[in-house]
């Protein structure tokens, strides 16, 4: 798990209700507009309070809560800010949890500080994002983890996420398979090999390359089981297309291509976006490529030149916004390309530099007026 800190403190009385409040509109797992709305703008006003460098980012363009009518006209906080600013609605110091993203080699980390009250929050959302998006036909199956245990990679918001899952199911067969040097392939070849019953086996893009490459695979897996990749090809020497990858997935494995998914996430947000795969699958409906996002969360595509939102099928910047931020920001515009869709998004990568510079989201814009 990631980092305790030493001075973390219970939460406050009003933390503790916006938590509260939250907490219950996860579990109802529905996706109100209205009351989707109710929350942003009280988790706006609370953030906006207490987020220091976010309230003068916020002043900087005239937003307050009071002037803030919808969701939508939120101010997000782009998400290189988190590499410079120390965006907590709680001293940094006292957080109980910190997390960093893994980020290109030799460039700043982005900071994700979370209260008591938010890693709560973070373990519901994780969880029951998971539940719905992997576990669609109420399996409960055992966790294997082709990635480091949250021991071994504290600051890892990921390896944390599969700590959570595993600990929410006890008494499965949950493993991580991983060594002082890396992915421990002959330890998950060999597992693999022995393996009757179904399993969920999750690792990042380039791990799945490196066990691929080490001659892992040529397996039939049990009926049932399913993969998931979290990308991570970020300054690695060796890449390969999502294509190749899911054809991999398929012929080395055994695996459907309706068992095989894609996890994206981001150490800035709380909540996470799955491929709607396994839904569609379960539905019987076609399978229509696009991430999908629990009902907690809204997803809008930015132009990056205008700033508005752009119609359906038009590619922009991705702006999600995330009812579990409790202690940063519900807000934040990302480094990624979208295209949006009537359902969902569709992923296409980051964004090119001029692209990011012309949009008026950009660090630069937030260090200038913050």
């Amino acid at each position: 798990m990631s980092e305790l800190l030493r001075t973390s403190e219970p939460a406050t009385a009003d933390e503790e209700a916006v938590a509260t409040a939250l907490a219950a509109f996860i579990a109802r797992g529905n996706a109100e507009d209205a009351s989707f709305d109710a929350l942003a703008r009280r988790l706006f006003g609370y953030q906006y309070a207490r987020n220091e460098p976010y309230r003068r980012f916020c002043q900087s363009q005239g937003v307050t809560p009071e002037t803030v009518g919808h969701w939508s006209a939120i101010p997000p906080a782009p998400a290189a800010a988190f590499k410079r600013f120390p965006l907590s609605c709680t001293p940094p110091a006292n957080a109980a949890r910190l997390f960093r993203s893994s980020g290109t080699t030799g460039r700043a980390a982005s900071r994700h500080y979370l209260s008591v009250a938010a890693l709560r929050l973070y373990d519901q959302s994780l969880r029951e994002g998971f539940r719905r998006f992997v576990l669609p036909d109420g399996a409960r199956l055992p966790i294997w983890g082709l990635m480091p245990p949250p021991e071994a990679a504290p600051e890892s918001s990921l390896s944390y996420m599969l700590g959570s899952l595993m600990a929410a199911d006890p008494g499965r067969d949950h493993r991580f398979f991983w060594s002082d040097a890396g992915p421990d392939v002959p330890a998950l070849q060999a597992a693999l090999r022995a393996l009757t019953e179904p399993v969920i086996l999750f690792g990042t893009a380039f791990a799945w390359v490196l066990f691929f490459d080490a001659g892992g695979g040529h397996l039939s897996l049990p009926p049932g089981s399913r993969l998931l990749e979290t990308g991570g090809f970020k300054g690695r020497s060796r890449a390969v297309s999502r294509e190749e990858l899911y054809a991999l997935f398929r012929e080395r494995l055994g695996l459907p291509a309706t068992h095989c998914l894609a996890e994206y996430g981001m150490c800035e947000l709380c909540s996470q976006f799955y491929d709607a795969t396994l839904i569609d699958h379960f539905q019987g409906q076609p399978d229509t490529p696009r991430k999908v996002g629990p009902p907690w969360s809204r997803t809008r595509v930015i132009d990056p030149r205008t700033g508005r939102e752009v119609p359906p099928g038009e590619t922009g910047i991705l702006v999600h916004y995330d009812l579990a931020n409790l202690n940063s920001v519900l807000a934040v515009a990302t480094e990624d390309l979208g295209r949006r869709l009537e359902e969902g998004f569709e992923l296409l990568g980051r964004a090119p530099g001029a692209e990011l510079r012309g949009c008026s989201l950009t660090v630069e814009e937030w260090q200038a007026r913050a």
